[in-house]
C-alpha cells in the first residue's frame, strides 16, 4: 500500500509556522486564536484537525497533563513534563538518562517503548510571587 500524500495547505503551514517553535505547549483554542487573526474563516475544528495531522506525521506530539485539554509540543524527543497547579503553564523536563528507566509493570508482558511522565506541583514563577506557598 502507498503512503498517503497529504496537500499542502496555507492554513496548516500557518499553524506550524505558529507552533514550531514554542516551548509552551499551546492548546487548539490557543492556535486557534492566533491563526484567524492570519485566516479569519479558519474554524476550530480545522485547526484541530490538522493539529493532529501534523502530530500523525510526527512533526509535533500530543501531551496530556490531567487539565482536560489537549496541548501541542513540536519537540519530539524524548522528555517528560511539568504542569503548575497554580499557574497552569505546561513546562519540557529533561533527564540524562541516568535517573531515569522504564520500569516493567508487574504481570505485563508487552513491550514498552517509550513512557513520559507528569509532574506537579508550583513553578519557579509562582514560587517567586507567592514565597508562602
Amino acid at each position: 500500500m502507498e503512503p498517503k500524500v497529504i496537500k499542502y495547505s496555507r492554513q496548516r503551514e500557518a499553524i506550524w509556522d505558529y507552533i514550531k517553535n514554542r516551548k509552551d505547549h499551546p492548546t487548539a483554542d490557543t492556535v486557534y486564536t492566533y491563526v484567524k487573526k492570519v485566516y479569519p474563516n479558519i474554524s476550530l475544528a480545522t485547526v484541530y484537525r490538522n493539529l493532529m495531522l501534523l502530530n500523525d506525521m510526527g512533526k509535533l506530539r500530543t501531551v496530556f497533563v490531567g487539565d482536560g485539554m489537549v496541548h501541542f509540543d513540536p519537540d519530539t524527543s524524548d522528555h517528560d513534563h511539568f504542569l503548575c497547579t497554580k499557574c497552569g503553564k505546561v513546562t519540557d523536563i529533561y533527564f540524562d538518562g541516568k535517573e531515569e528507566t522504564v520500569r516493567k509493570p508487574l504481570d505485563f508482558e508487552g513491550k514498552i517503548e517509550r513512557s513520559f511522565t507528569i509532574y506537579k506541583g508550583i513553578c519557579e514563577q509562582c514560587l517567586k510571587k507567592s514565597p508562602e506557598i
